[in-house]
């Protein structure tokens, strides 16, 4: 019995084929991952929080992007792409092509089943490294709940939950406020028999 190996690449490597990509990869030591497209409920979640994020930061020297905004963890090597990333530094990025941010301060993740445990294990561990992070956001698509992990200044993180559609809850790096009922205004939620 043989298994096949896997092929690695450099990250200079994924660069050049990723920015020739139809698709979204992400790569971490060598190896290269496609990305699965998203429900219309984590689309219209993102719709909405663009719209929040662009309304609370039109008049600030903030820079919010969207999915297509690729992050690089300089310490661990892994380049990935979350649903929204918030800089109000000034943006650096890794090279000339101005695709890849090295100094997010807030970074958001749309939860779904296939990617939660990733996004709430690895990933956030993988974030954990990067010094400008301040706030990690993870909403979920299954009910109106956002959880906000914020870098304290001994290194911790401390988590802030909010539930249900009449709840907000602030994102302090930022200093943005989300309001449920804003970012779930289109989503219809399965409700128990």
């Amino acid at each position: 019995m043989s298994t096949q190996p896997v092929a690695t690449y450099t990250a200079a490597e994924y660069l050049a084929q990723e920015r020739c990509a139809e698709t979204k990869h992400e790569y971490y030591a060598g190896e290269i991952f496609a990305m699965s497209g998203a429900s219309r409920a984590h689309n219209l979640i993102a719709w909405a929080l663009s719209t929040e994020l662009g309304k609370s930061l039109n008049e600030r020297p903030c820079e919010a992007y969207q999915s297509d905004m690729r992050v690089k963890v300089d310490r661990t090597g892994l380049y990935t792409y979350p649903d929204a990333v918030v800089t109000c530094d000034e943006p650096r990025f890794e090279d000339d092509h101005v695709d890849t941010l090295l100094n997010p301060q807030a970074v958001f993740e749309i939860l779904s089943e296939s990617t939660e445990k990733h996004d709430r294990g690895k990933k956030f561990d993988h974030y954990r490294h990067v010094e400008s992070l301040q706030d990690y956001v993870l909403i979920s698509q299954e009910e109106p709940l956002v959880e906000v992990y914020s870098r304290q200044d001994d290194g911790t993180w401390n988590l802030s939950i909010a539930k249900g559609l009449d709840a907000s809850i602030m994102v302090p790096a930022i200093d943005v406020p989300l309001r449920l009922q804003a970012l779930y205004a289109r989503v219809q939620f399965d409700t128990p028999s």
